[in-house]
């Protein structure tokens, strides 16, 4: 298999040498950078939808999310000035705004990688009005619990659901702040024949949207670290890529 060419660049002044099929964000974890991202999950295709993972090119007045953004020879990358700071401090407080996080009383307070970004930068209150939007909870599976007031649309259950369990249960419907995550074609999820209960879904979920039926306030863990091993076995049984 022919392997992609070396080059080199800057991330924060610091030197990097780099396969060019390699992500920013993937270059920066390998090397201790860290870049705050919430819809981002290894062992699943890249979304860039939560656009926490922005970062500055040198020569650029743009921002650029890191989890899909390519390198090239000499770009410099800067993810940590004041400019990203405020950015993503503002992008989780949009987050907030938009749906019903109440932590005090979720299942994965203290759990949630949405509050663990607040905390991170700096999150003191909410700066814009609060939705407030009315707002279900799909209780009709017999073993988990879908809140859409906890929802980030991070599109994490879908990808696992499609590119891991190969079902395909998940999926997102209408736009913007008015978006959903669907079950089949918006079918109670209790009554989504192409589920196969395998909870892969609820153990991604970055918040308290996607929960374990009988979990309290503060009980709920996730942990999605076998993904990548998943994805492995996955295509090592299906012969790989070519």
């Amino acid at each position: 298999m022919r392997r992609s060419r070396i080059i080199t660049l800057k991330i924060n002044g610091q030197d990097i040498g780099a396969h060019e099929d390699e992500t920013i964000l993937e270059l920066a974890r390998e090397n201790g950078i860290d870049i705050p991202t919430l819809c981002y999950l290894e062992g699943v295709s890249a979304y860039g939808g939560c656009r926490l993972c922005m970062v500055e090119i040198q020569g650029s007045n743009r921002l650029f999310p890191a989890c899909t953004t390519y390198p090239d020879e000499g770009m410099e990358i800067i993810t940590n000035s004041d400019r990203l700071k405020s950015y993503r401090k503002q992008t989780v407080e949009l987050l907030f705004s938009e749906r019903n996080h109440i932590c005090a009383v979720c299942v994965s307070n203290g759990n949630c990688e949405l509050q663990d970004k607040a905390y991170e930068l700096g999150m003191t209150h909410v700066s814009v009005p609060y939705l407030n939007p009315n707002l279900p909870v799909d209780a009709s599976h017999p073993y988990f619990g879908l809140d859409h007031n906890r929802c980030i649309l991070c599109t994490r259950c879908v990808r696992v659901c499609d590119e891991i369990e190969g079902a395909h249960t998940w999926d997102l419907m209408g736009r913007g702040a008015d978006a959903r995550i669907v079950a089949d074609l918006n079918q109670p999820w209790g009554e989504a024949q192409s589920c196969t209960s395998c909870g892969k879904c609820v153990r991604v979920c970055p918040t308290g949207a996607l929960f374990d039926k009988g979990t309290s306030v503060a009980e709920m863990s996730k942990k999605h670290e076998f993904l990548p091993y998943l994805r492995l076995m996955r295509e090592g049984r299906n012969g790989g890529e070519q």
